[in-house]
């Protein structure tokens, strides 16, 4: 008898063949998220400013800037280099060069400090903890930001005990460096011979690294300025349409305007109100008022300049008597009819920097100007008797001192792409290497700021200046005798300011006969010539203030020497 065949049982197969299709299935599913992750996002990280790239024969073909985002083939193993992708494009760098976070793509553990500075409280920079000193060792713990380049723009650092942040371009890499002063075709050894003799500091201690001078494509300087000066007086703001038309028919393109003159105060300045509530409460105009008036100026074509007399500010002393010059009971100083500020307290170049931002937020500023930039004149007898207390914190020299404050001031003004301006006494240009008793050497403040301008005056010139009894009579060759020095000054600084001048455009006294020589467009035009015969080229500013409520008949009367190109 046959047997009978099993019949096969179907649905094991079945089971074992759904099994096999999930099991593929599941593996491309697996595959795929693989895929997926195969590429990873990683940032190039090195201690120099560029990570090299190569391709897949070991040749380097490209650089790129070290906290450059890439993507990382996490499947790519090697002991040497990673595979990464960028562009879309694929290369290889070494496995030192590859972090995951931007945090960790600065590899720097210490560095040395090229040029003294204070340790910024943040990374906005404008509140200043202690001083650091050249040579000194900073250990490095961060940074705000890279810039495109693959430079830190802030180290976040420690020093002494203490965090804070430090702009990059005043460090590197070893001590040696760092105790080596700019010499620029033997400037240096000048400088170094130039003794404190009259109480403002010596050369040797100053800084002279070339500072590039920045270009803001939406803030243009004119090659030359041909400015006016308006106080910023109530009566003056409110005639501003009638200076608009004056200039309108000359070569004039900029204007000059007070932010603070002194107590005479430019505006309402919410700054002030919480800072220095006295300047505030005796504000010419209102913020509304001011800003219309700076509008008008703007919306006509003209480079507008915002003025602020850094140290000299009676208001702000009568609101913070801990921050003056004291006499010696321990008093603000009242000196020349006014208070000061001193120039060693940090806590009053925060407050002339904020203000100056404020007023480029506010107003539109091309440029800020700081006048009085110095110590107060002198108080030779007043130091030697040791009855003036400047609360000098750090040990500095005057000299220091005004340099410092301009690089705390460029550094942060120009993070809003406006120029800065400092004011110069004409005789800081005297002799050759000339360090003034109250802190301005040309040389160190030309080498920081994007214009300097100093103030010949003629009558302010003593008698027999040039070769001539009296030299304000002679406006042509008093400053021509002045521009010449003042010239070797400029070309004593590897990246020097502009040098854009104040003109005489007031009538001066003439002392022998007790009577004033009227400063009319024949001494304003030659006082113009004589700078540009001299190679001061950056133009010029008209000083004419005695005339507190309007001056424009003044300028009027000048209007033939607005009306030339020099």
């Amino acid at each position: 008898m046959a047997k009978k065949k099993k019949k096969l049982k179907k649905k094991p197969i079945i089971i074992v063949i759904v099994l096999l299709i999930m099991g593929i299935g599941s593996f491309f599913v697996y595959q795929n998220i693989q895929n997926k992750k195969k590429l990873e996002d990683r940032y190039l990280g090195s201690e120099k400013l560029t990570v090299e790239l190569f391709d897949e024969n070991n040749e380097k073909v490209k650089e790129l800037s070290r906290g450059t985002k890439v993507s990382y083939y996490i499947s790519y193993q090697d002991e040497e280099k990673s595979k990464i992708k960028y562009e879309n494009v694929d290369y290889f760098v070494n496995n030192d060069n590859l972090v995951s976070d931007i945090k960790d793509s600065v590899y720097e553990k210490e560095l040395y400090v090229r040029t003294s500075y204070n340790l910024n409280k943040d990374s906005e920079g404008l509140d200043l903890l202690k001083l650091v000193k050249k040579g000194d060792k900073v250990d490095i713990v961060g940074f705000d930001k890279i810039n495109n380049d693959g430079s830190v723009n802030m180290y976040k650092v420690k020093y002494d005990e203490e965090e804070g942040y430090f702009y990059s371009k005043y460090l590197v890499n070893n001590q040696d460096d760092a105790l080596k002063n700019y010499d620029n075709n033997g400037s240096y050894e000048f400088h170094s011979k130039q003794k404190n003799v009259y109480g403002g500091g010596d050369g040797a201690s100053l800084d002279y690294f070339p500072v590039e001078k920045p270009k803001f494509d939406n803030n243009v300087m004119p090659d030359k300025v041909y400015s006016l000066y308006l106080n910023g007086t109530k009566a003056t703001m409110a005639m501003v349409d009638e200076y608009i038309s004056f200039a309108k028919t000359t070569k004039i393109n900029a204007f000059v305007i007070d932010i603070i003159d002194d107590t005479n105060i430019g505006y309402a300045s919410p700054y002030m109100k919480e800072n220095s509530p006295t300047s505030y409460k005796h504000a010419q105009n209102s913020e509304e008022e001011y800003k219309e008036a700076i509008k008008k100026l703007k919306d006509n074509g003209f480079y507008v300049i915002g003025r602020i007399t850094a140290f000299k500010d009676s208001y702000y002393v009568n609101d913070h008597t801990d921050h003056a010059i004291s006499n010696a009971s321990g008093a603000p100083l009242k000196h020349q009819s006014s208070f000061w500020p001193s120039a060693f307290n940090r806590d009053v170049w925060k407050y002339d920097v904020e203000l100056a931002r404020e007023a480029v937020e506010l107003m539109g500023f091309n440029e800020i100007q700081f006048d009085y930039v110095r110590f107060p004149d002198g108080l030779g007898t007043m130091e030697k008797n040791k009855t003036v207390n400047y609360h000098n914190t750090y040990n500095e020299t005057k000299a220091q001192a005004i340099q410092r404050f301009l690089m705390y001031a460029t550094n942060n003004l120009h993070e809003l792409n406006v120029y800065v301006s400092a004011d110069v006494f004409g005789e800081s240009s005297y002799g050759s290497g000339y360090i003034t008793s109250y802190g301005q050497y040309w040389p160190a403040i030309s080498t920081v700021v994007d214009v300097i301008s100093a103030m010949p005056y003629t009558d302010h010139f003593g008698k027999d200046y040039g070769g001539h009894t009296e030299p304000w009579l002679y406006p042509y060759d008093t400053i021509s005798f002045w521009a010449k020095t003042a010239k070797k000054e400029q070309d004593m600084t590897a990246n020097p300011a502009v040098a854009r001048t104040w003109i005489t455009a007031y009538n001066t006294p003439v002392a022998s006969s007790g009577t004033f020589l009227s400063y009319n467009s024949k001494e304003v035009s030659e006082q113009i010539k004589a700078l540009y015969d001299n190679g001061l080229t950056g133009g010029y500013m008209t000083w004419n203030a005695y005339s507190y409520k309007n001056n424009l008949p003044k300028y009027k009367n000048q209007k033939d020497a607005y009306m030339k190109e020099y």
